[in-house]
């Protein structure tokens, strides 16, 4: 039996913690995978006068924005951290409820934007909202919550880092590279999208660029452009594992990605 992704090798390069569920719905419907991380995910310890603020007042809502930032923070907060908790994608939603947390809301756009569209956020004078995410990183939700009126408290609880590839994932890629084979590079992020092409040298990055790249949405997209790629590019409608997977079987069901 033939499968979606037969014969199309996918370079994937999100931080290993994240990449597993990924990497085996690609490998289930017959993609090759290389696993190529160039971040990892540190965790981010809380000050005092963080945790002095967090214990100050009754917090309405937590908002999760991943699930790495669910994992950094049960580990160091206690639970519940809010009266009613929301997550920014289906990641982070299951992994609040693996933890035993009931998600209260989920916007279907799993960014920054959907979450604001969602009418539980539209009035928030007087209301306490944690803003649990990775350091640095977009403003544009807290300084939306600010101003609808909310008491708004980062949490900033884990941070990436720039990793180098192992030796024996740059010998595969370089293989993958100059073979005539149909390759997809896979990123979540504009971050992301950078420190992989700081980590490919010489002819092997020239090539790299001239493949097809999968990204979410218009704005890693756009910075795709921004930092030179040649290939086509095309944008999923999420970085959700189901959403990338989908646009890389209909990539693929037309026509294979340019070798």
């Amino acid at each position: 039996m033939t499968l979606p992704l037969d014969g199309v090798t996918i370079v994937v390069t999100r931080p290993a913690a994240q990449a597993s569920r990924f990497l085996a719905l690609a490998r289930a419907v017959g993609a090759v995978c290389i696993p190529y991380p160039t971040l990892q995910i540190d965790r981010i310890a809380l000050d005092a006068a963080a945790r002095a603020r967090l214990q100050n007042r009754t917090w309405d809502w937590a908002i999760f924005t991943s699930a790495n930032a669910v994992e950094a923070a049960l580990e160091q907060c206690p639970a519940p951290l809010a009266r009613r908790h929301a997550a920014i994608g289906r990641a982070t939603a299951r992994a609040l409820e693996q933890h035993g947390f009931k998600v209260d809301t989920r916007p279907e756009s799993a960014n920054s934007e959907g979450l604001l569209e969602l009418p539980e956020f539209a009035a928030l004078a007087g209301r306490g909202v944690l803003l649990v995410k990775g350091s640095g990183g977009r403003e544009l939700l807290r300084d939306a919550l600010r101003a609808r009126g909310a008491d708004v408290l980062e949490l900033e609880v884990y941070r990436r880092s720039v990793t180098a590839p192992t030796a024996a994932a740059a010998a595969q890629l370089h293989v993958a590279l100059t073979s005539s084979g149909p390759l997809v590079v896979v990123v979540t992020s504009a971050e992301v999208l950078q420190s992989l092409l700081e980590h490919v040298a010489g002819d092997d990055e020239a090539r790299l660029r001239s493949r097809t790249l999968l990204v979410p949405g218009p704005r890693v997209a756009a910075a795709g452009k921004r930092l030179g790629w040649t290939g086509p590019v095309v944008a999923a409608a999420t970085a959700e594992d189901e959403a990338m997977l989908a646009a890389l079987t209909g990539l693929t069901a037309g026509s294979r990605p340019p070798a």
